[in-house]
């Protein structure tokens, strides 16, 4: 009797390992946890890499989730995001990532920010162009085949950061120009909103309070600045 007590408790602890190690990483997906009424609220669907997932600054200073918090205050009923991002994501590895997790709802808002880590990579802008243009695609069909419904956030410019000292700052920021022209070229013809948040980012050459911790990544007053310049196109989309 002893050992069956202990075979089945052997087989529990067995089970419930198995189960944690099945959890998605929420460095790849942030999921909402729902109000009550949640069936009521607006939702949102935030695509993109370590711009995105927030990294280096807490999940609640993510520009999305600052961006729901704003719609919130200003009377809109919304769910925080569901996040499909991480740290050096390339167009590809989004796009990979996407089909990977199943969604199969859509969404009444969906924000689409990627590029920077296929600049960093050196890859090329026709790379960029048809593998951009797909991801806006996929965006629209996740946005209830509407393409208003869609924001495309610019790559900010890593150039003016700590991390990019002793390197070509120049040459940084001319290709991160390059690659925001074409995301802006494909956004504006499919019919989505394009918001340009790379000015934004060149504060942070001079004002260390917009530069996260490693240096790179960029703070939560960053973030909320790029929520902020969001949130009329969003009012606008969930109106």
């Amino acid at each position: 009797m002893l050992r069956y007590l202990l075979y089945l408790l052997f087989l529990a602890a067995f089970i419930l390992a198995s189960c944690k190690n099945n959890i998605p990483s929420p460095s790849t997906m942030v999921t909402d946890t729902p109000n009550t009424n949640s069936t009521q609220n607006y939702t949102y669907l935030a695509l993109g890499d370590s711009y995105t997932i927030g990294e280096s600054v807490p999940e609640a200073d993510q520009w999305g989730v600052q961006l729901a918090g704003l719609l919130r205050a200003s009377g809109v009923a919304v769910n925080s995001p569901i996040t499909i991002a991480r740290t050096g994501w390339t167009t590809a590895e989004l796009a990979q990532a996407i089909e990977a997790n199943k969604l199969t709802q859509t969404f009444d808002l969906v924000s689409l920010l990627i590029g920077v880590n296929n600049q960093y990579r050196g890859q090329s802008l026709e790379t960029y162009r048809i593998e951009f243009e797909e991801l806006l695609k996929t965006s629209i069909r996740f946005a209830k085949n509407d393409q208003s419904r869609v924001m495309v956030l610019s790559i900010p410019d890593w150039g003016q950061t700590p991390f990019a000292q002793g390197r070509d700052t120049q040459r940084i920021s001319q290709e991160i120009e390059s690659f925001n022209a074409i995301a802006q070229e494909l956004t504006q013809k499919a019919g989505a909103t394009f918001i340009n948040i790379t000015p934004l980012t060149k504060k942070a050459a001079g004002d260390a309070s917009y530069i996260a911790k490693d240096g790179l990544h960029y703070s939560g007053k960053m973030h909320q600045e790029w929520a902020q310049l969001a949130l009329p196109v969003a009012q606008q989309i969930l109106k």
